[in-house]
């Protein structure tokens, strides 16, 4: 019997539709099946905003030596005491210390050593005078004022100390970390391996990102945005393929994706060209098909080989909202990174009522204006610029009937922007 023969009764497509899964539901079910990917070495200059996969231990300590931390004169503090104005004490200059030039030879009683910020203190020294408050003079120094011991100076280990864990395990790192990466010696780090992520979009009436529509025809924007959200989530995305709704064609498609996550934009629904869930079902595993989520409701979550695939909506704003929901947080899982949320909030009072219905999550796009929440259409899941108006978007939980006017209420930003109140 052909596939499209299948009566509907036995079309795996409906039984999730009959029976929604709850997104916790499906969030516990990654966070079983998922764990970070293997790691891999890369260099340090390579490494911004990858997640480490190990411990960074410091196998020197930084700074390696004792240094100047000001422009001055090193010297033997204790051989100031009882300086003043009225009491100057002078000491013969016996040469200078230069970063990367130490003084040669150790300070002798008498003595003060001409220093620059990040020179090796002098053997025999244990402060430092800056340089605006002392007078030299013909090769004599004159001090009119006490230095204490330890006086502008950066002693060894001061930074880092040797043995000292330097960066933890899953930190993502930041263009600072790398500097202290440079400052103990590593040239290669371990980090974990970035998941890639096939895109694969389904659809007859869809032209490629770059087109002009014709007739009936559209512009496939969900590859564009889902190659941006893979990226923003540590993600590799592969080159989107666009796929004519056919059931060979899709089988075809998720049989042969050799990435580690996959991504199946369109066709996820119960209608005569959905083909996605029952392919799913057929070459892997169908976990879920149909959420209690608004917009989102037919997406699908399951396995081919342990490997997760998303089965997205087709309408765009439907398609971020799966996306954000369930493939987000797997991808940067199988990246080392936290399932939770990527974006800034704000609480902030609501302007006007949200109304939604227990048993399902709504998710829905507001705008902030004179500090106050003001909710988007909570319908329309084919109208992206719903989320290009919106400064970021509210989450409804399952057990509500909406929020009142006045209440305080969670605003995920979609921009890193300052508060836009």
């Amino acid at each position: 019997m052909r596939q499209d023969d299948v009566p509907s009764f036995f079309d795996v497509r409906m039984r999730g539709f009959r029976d929604r899964a709850e997104v916790e539901q499906v969030l516990a079910l990654l966070r079983q099946r998922l764990r970070p990917l293997l790691a891999e070495k890369v260099s340090v200059k390579e490494a911004a905003g990858r997640v480490l996969a190990g411990d960074v231990v410091a196998t020197v300590a930084v700074p390696a030596f004792d240094r100047a931390a000001m422009d001055g004169y090193a010297l033997q503090a204790q051989e100031t005491f009882g300086a003043s104005a009225y009491n100057p004490m002078e000491f013969a200059i016996a040469g200078e210390a230069l970063p990367g030039q130490p003084f040669p030879g150790r300070l002798q009683p008498g003595q003060a050593v001409r220093i620059m910020t990040g020179a090796p203190l002098p053997e025999g020294a244990d402060a430092v005078l800056q340089a605006e408050a002392a007078e030299e003079s013909r090769g004599r120094l004159r001090v009119s004022d006490a230095v204490p011991p330890g006086r502008h100076v950066g002693h060894r280990g001061e930074d880092v100390a040797e043995g000292a864990v330097v960066l933890a395990s899953g930190r993502v790192l930041r263009p600072q970390d790398l500097g202290v990466l440079a400052s103990i010696g590593a040239a290669r780090i371990a980090v974990v391996r970035r998941p890639r992520v096939a895109l694969l979009v389904t659809g007859n009436e869809l032209l490629p990102c770059g087109s002009k529509p014709e007739g009936y025809r559209i512009i496939d924007s969900n590859s564009v945005m889902l190659d941006a959200l893979v990226h923003r989530d540590g993600g590799l995305p592969e080159t989107a393929q666009l796929l004519a709704d056919g059931y060979e064609v899709v089988r075809a498609a998720l049989i042969a994706a050799a990435a580690d996550v996959m991504l199946m934009s369109g066709g996820s629904s119960v209608g005569k060209e959905d083909h996605a869930p029952r392919v799913l079902a057929e070459v892997g595993e169908l976990s879920f098909h149909g959420m209690a989520l608004r917009p989102a409701s037919p997406a699908g979550v399951g396995f081919i080989d342990n490997r997760p695939v998303f089965l997205l909506p087709g309408n765009p704003v439907s398609c971020l909202s799966a996306y954000d929901f369930f493939a987000g947080p797997a991808i940067r899982r199988l990246g080392g990174r936290s399932m939770d949320w990527p974006y800034r909030c704000v609480t902030l009072p609501l302007d006007r009522k949200i109304v939604s219905a227990v048993g399902r999550v709504d998710y829905v796009r507001v705008q902030i204006r004179d500090g106050r929440v003001e909710p988007l259409a909570t319908s329309g899941a084919s109208i992206l610029t719903s989320t290009t108006r919106a400064d970021g978007f509210v989450i409804v939980a399952r057990d509500s009937e909406g929020i009142a006017a006045g209440q305080a209420v969670q605003v995920f930003l979609y921009d890193e922007r300052p508060d836009p109140t």
